[in-house]
Formats: structure tokens, C-alpha cells, sequence
């Protein structure tokens, strides 16, 4: 798993649809995610730590959270099906852990709300994320390319050094 950051809500050019972007540490990789008009709003409003005069659902959600002393561990995006995605909230109260079907949206808005880390399998990031930095990829290739190019079998014996 690789954790993300939500580095900002974007609108599809063509679709005009809300795409909330998330970034992996290096920022080397960037997953787009469609969603929703209404849960554009809440991610935004986490972001900009709004806090509405009274409590909207993922608000609500965090509340009760709050008083039934559940933690929200992680969430985790975990799988991509039919361009649909996956999540789920781990949850934990003492040693009892249950893990709640979510969609990410959602599962992204609470978990700004709480300060709570976003991971996304390694599959998922394979099949839907975009390169962020392509210099930085073509000089990550071009080493590896060299590496390889410089390997003896020797190197693999684990006698080096012995003759």
C-alpha cells in the first residue's frame, strides 16, 4: 500500500465533472478520481477547514465517531472494478477492528475531517495513476537501464571478492 495526499479537487475539460486528485509522497504518481458534485463540496470544505453551523453527513459521521470512541485507523482505497473504485474505513475501538465498505469520496471527506492517513493498494495506483513527473520517470528508467547494462554474473555468485 502507498499512502496519498489529496492535493486538491480539479474538473474534467470535457465532462466538466469534479476529480479529486490524490499524490503519493514523492509526488512522482497522481490518482484522479471521479466524483461527485456534493462530495467535491465536502472534500473542499475539509480542505479549507470549514466548519458549517450545523453538522453536514461526513461531519455527522466523525461525530459519531466521537462518541461511540471509535478511531478511524485508515482508510484504504483498494480496489478498482468496471472504473469504479473501492474503499473502506478501518475502524478500531480497544482490541475490536471492523473495516466499513466506503466510497472513496466519502471515505476521503472523513478522512480529512480526522486527520486520518489515505492508502491505496499498490494494483490500483498500477492500473489508474498518471505520471506526475516524466523527467523524473525517464531518469529513474535510464539508471535502472544502466545498472542492468553493468551487471556481471559474478555479481550474482555472492563470491565476489574471494578469488
Amino acid at each position: 500500500m502507498i499512502e496519498m495526499k489529496v492535493a486538491g479537487i480539479a474538473l474534467d475539460a470535457t465532462t466538466r465533472s469534479p476529480i479529486v486528485l490524490l499524490k503519493d509522497a514523492s509526488e512522482r504518481r497522481a490518482l484522479p478520481i471521479f466524483i461527485g458534485q456534493d462530495q467535491a463540496k465536502a472534500i473542499i470544505a475539509a480542505l479549507e477547514q470549514q466548519k458549517p453551523v450545523r453538522p453536514l453527513t461526513h461531519d455527522l459521521i466523525v461525530n459519531l465517531l466521537k462518541i461511540s470512541e471509535m478511531n478511524l485507523d485508515k482508510v484504504i482505497i483498494h480496489a478498482l472494478q468496471d472504473s469504479t473504485f473501492y474503499a473502506i474505513l478501518c475502524l478500531s475501538k480497544g482490541e475490536i477492528t471492523k473495516d466499513l465498505d466506503c466510497r472513496p469520496s466519502d471515505a476521503i471527506a472523513i478522512a480529512l475531517r480526522t486527520n486520518t492517513p489515505i492508502w491505496v493498494m499498490e494494483e490500483v495506483i498500477a492500473d489508474a495513476s498518471i505520471p506526475v513527473d516524466r523527467e523524473a520517470d525517464e531518469e529513474e528508467r535510464k539508471a535502472f537501464r544502466e545498472f542492468i547494462s553493468n551487471l556481471r554474473p559474478e555479481d550474482f555468485s555472492g563470491q565476489q571478492g574471494l578469488d
